[in-house]
């Protein structure tokens, strides 16, 4: 009874990420105590699994609709969670550093219910998944972890974060990493997770694009790749001139101080929009 209050109190008291770690976990546990019962009493089918994972077909999911939201709960593999809610704490406590937590359930349950979708289309449409729609099942928490992902890199896409013996990276490039691992795997197995996964990114980079109300960011690096480059023109600058810039650049630093701790005290819905505009110009160059 202590240990049930101890992790209640947890709940409670933690961030959003670490509440969904929670329920993932939750749910994890809770099929395996189905899986002992379905043995001992000679069920096949675990009730959890049936009932909560997005079947491929069309007539499979009218059936059940909830499980275009709840198969991003399900897990049956530990290795398989493991994964998926170490990238969820650290990609999730990174995203509700500069958003808040109702974006984030956003972008958790809108990135499973559009990878949902696309996993659901492609079972349907494609002919090299004819004979396997019919026993076909889509669980896992990627998708919404994907959309969370790229929703952030599509942001900030210079954010850089430090690896052992490589250094720092951006963010932009590991985003353009997850997306490209996905795209290649399809034919490898699993194809359903990763076009899965590829939905949940998809309106993760949407989604921040249209709230926005500007050019993504994240696309404007890709444009960068292709554009010829010009050469720099020498300049030489006087004393005042330099002085001035150096202020100019202090100030500007104060001010993307002020709207970050600003951020960081009041969330970021307080902003005003002329600051969200100006914290977004940042993170595009």
């Amino acid at each position: 009874m202590k240990l049930f209050n101890h992790l209640q109190y947890r709940f409670k008291q933690g961030s959003i990420v670490e509440k969904f770690i929670y329920i993932n976990v939750a749910v994890f546990v809770l099929i395996f105590v189905f899986n002992t019962f379905g043995y001992l009493f000679q069920i096949n089918n675990n009730l959890l699994v049936h009932w909560f994972t997005l079947p491929a077909t069309f007539d499979g999911f009218i059936s059940k609709p909830w499980t275009i939201l709840t198969y991003g709960f399900v897990h049956v593999s530990f290795m398989h969670i493991l994964s998926n809610l170490i990238a969820l704490y650290f990609i999730g406590n990174l995203f509700i550093s500069y958003f808040t937590e109702k974006q984030f359930i956003t972008f958790y349950l809108l990135g499973t219910l559009f990878g949902g979708l696309v996993f659901l289309v492609s079972y349907n449409y494609f002919p090299v998944f004819s004979t396997d729609v019919s026993n076909s099942l889509l669980l896992g928490a990627s998708a919404g972890v994907s959309a969370i992902f790229i929703g952030l890199a599509a942001y900030m896409p210079h954010y850089q974060i430090k690896f052992p013996l490589i250094g720092f990276v951006k963010l932009w490039y590991l985003a353009a990493i997850w997306v490209a691992l996905d795209i290649i795997q399809i034919p490898a197995g699993n194809a359903g997770g990763h076009l899965a996964h590829l939905g949940g990114a998809l309106f993760g980079f949407l989604y921040i694009g249209q709230a926005s109300n500007t050019k993504i960011a994240l696309w404007e690096q890709f444009e960068n790749l292709f554009k010829r480059k010009k050469k720099p023109l020498k300049t030489v600058y006087k004393t005042k001139k330099a002085t001035a810039k150096k202020t100019n650049t202090s100030e500007h630093q104060q001010k993307i101080n002020h709207i970050l701790d600003k951020i960081s005290k009041s969330g970021y819905d307080t902003l005003s929009k002329e600051e969200k505009d100006f914290l977004f110009k940042q993170g595009a160059k």
